[in-house]
């Protein structure tokens, strides 16, 4: 019976290299914007900044509480910064120690958070907006009112759901191509 046999055949090993060649790898999953990176922690700060200032604003005024679309702008704008706030110290701490936040659970509930609150945030700032409108433009009242005050506050709203809209849509998409 004629078998073949099994032959090694000696493979030499790559050559050494430099510290210079080896780059640091950056992972697929490392896209900025999403949770524990610097994009997400920037987009988290101006969130929070855009919704702060929204809330002030709204708040420093004396007849926003005579207006439903304005009390809801206010309670908006604060759970807005709430949420942008908490998830900005997570960001920091993953970001000090090294954790990576592509967890199934984390992504999950970020991409929840922020799709609630992106949702809320929006439709706060279309309300004011239209009240805004009413007021200044149909009504002709603006003298009466705070009226660069309340547009001051509504597009500050706007700008923190313009900059909370990429974190939901980068979760949900981390989320939608696992």
């Amino acid at each position: 019976m004629n078998v073949s046999h099994a032959s090694v055949h000696p493979v030499e090993a790559p050559p050494p290299t430099t510290e210079g060649e080896n780059a640091p790898r950056v992972r697929m999953k490392d896209i900025q914007g999403l949770p524990g990176t610097i994009g997400g922690l920037v987009l988290r700060f101006f969130q929070f900044v855009f919704a702060v200032v929204a809330l002030a604003i709204m708040a420093t005024t004396s007849d926003f509480p005579s207006v439903t679309a304005f009390c809801y702008l206010v309670a908006a704008t604060g759970l807005q910064s709430l949420w942008s706030l908490s998830l900005a110290i997570v960001d920091i701490y993953a970001l000090l120690v090294g954790r990576c936040l592509q967890n199934h659970q984390v992504v999950s509930s970020f991409a929840i958070g922020d799709g609630i609150t992106s949702t809320l945030t929006f439709a706060a700032a279309c309300a004011s907006a239209g009240i805004t409108v009413l007021i200044g433009n149909d009504l002709g009242i603006c003298s009466q009112n705070h009226c660069a005050e309340f547009e001051t506050a509504t597009a500050m709203a706007f700008l923190s759901w313009f900059t909370a809209l990429p974190s939901f849509l980068l979760n949900f998409w981390s989320l939608a191509s696992r």
